[in-house]
C-alpha cells in the first residue's frame, strides 16, 4: 500500500470516462479545504499514467502515439516499466515527505486493460507491477463508471491506439473494473459517471475525505 505520511489516490476508467476533469476539480477542492495536496516539489501538481518522469513520457508515446503493433504482454511490460520509474522517482518520495499524491490511471488501470481485456490474467499483472513498484498501491482508486457509447462521444481529440480498439474492447475494460471493485473493496470503489460533472465530483471528494480522516492526513 501506500508508503509515509501522505495519501495516494488514483482516479480510474475507461478512456472519455471524465476522471482527468474530476481529478482538477478534486485537487482544487482539496486545497480549498488547505489539503497538502501535490508532489514534493511541486505543490498542486497530478500525475498521469503513463508518464510524469522523462522515460514514462517516451513510453507515453510509444504505447499511444505510434501506429505500431505492439504484443500485450510487451504493452503490459511497457507499463510497467513506466510505472516502476514514477513510483520510485515521484510517487514514493512526495508520500514520504506528506503529500497527497493524485494520479491519473496507476495499477489498477493495467488490471482492467492487460490483465482482463487483453486476456493476461488479473493475476499475472498484478504481480508483474507489484514487483516493479515494490508493492507501492493507491490508498484509494475510484472508477468513473460510464457507458462507452457515452465516453467514446465526450471524446473530440483523435483517438490513441488504446482508443482505437473500439467499443468492444472498452466494454471488457469496464467489466475489467468492477471486477476488481468486488476483488480489492477495501481499496477500489466504482462512482456512477453519469450525473453532471459537479454531482460526480461531490461523490468523488466525499470518498476521499472520508478515507483522508480516517488515516489522519
Amino acid at each position: 500500500m501506500g508508503r509515509g505520511p501522505g495519501s495516494f489516490i488514483s482516479l480510474e476508467g475507461i478512456d472519455g470516462c471524465g476522471k482527468s476533469t474530476q481529478l482538477l476539480l478534486l485537487r482544487d477542492a482539496l486545497q480549498r479545504r488547505g489539503v497538502r495536496v501535490g508532489l514534493a516539489g511541486a505543490a498542486g501538481g497530478i500525475l498521469r499514467e503513463p508518464g510524469g518522469t522523462p522515460l514514462g513520457e517516451d513510453i507515453r508515446r510509444q504505447l499511444l502515439h505510434h501506429r505500431i503493433d505492439i504484443h500485450p504482454w510487451a504493452e503490459a511490460l511497457l507499463y510497467a516499466a513506466a510505472r516502476a520509474q514514477l513510483a520510485h522517482d515521484v510517487v514514493a518520495p512526495s508520500l514520504a515527505a506528506g503529500w497527497v499524491v493524485l494520479i491519473d490511471r496507476y495499477i489498477d488501470s493495467s488490471l482492467a486493460y492487460q490483465g482482463h481485456a487483453r486476456g493476461l490474467g488479473i493475476d499475472q499483472v498484478l504481480q508483474l507491477n507489484l514487483q516493479a513498484t515494490e508493492g507501492l498501491l493507491p490508498r484509494l482508486s475510484l472508477v468513473i463508471d460510464v457507458d462507452p457509447a457515452v465516453a467514446a462521444a465526450r471524446r473530440t481529440a483523435p483517438p490513441d491506439r488504446i482508443e482505437r480498439e473500439g467499443h468492444a474492447f472498452q466494454e471488457r475494460v469496464a467489466q475489467g473494473y468492477r471486477l476488481l471493485a468486488v476483488r480489492f473493496p477495501d481499496r477500489i470503489r466504482i462512482l456512477d459517471g453519469r450525473p453532471p460533472a459537479a454531482a460526480v465530483a461531490a461523490a468523488v471528494l466525499a470518498e476521499v475525505l472520508a478515507v483522508l480522516e480516517a488515516d489522519g492526513v
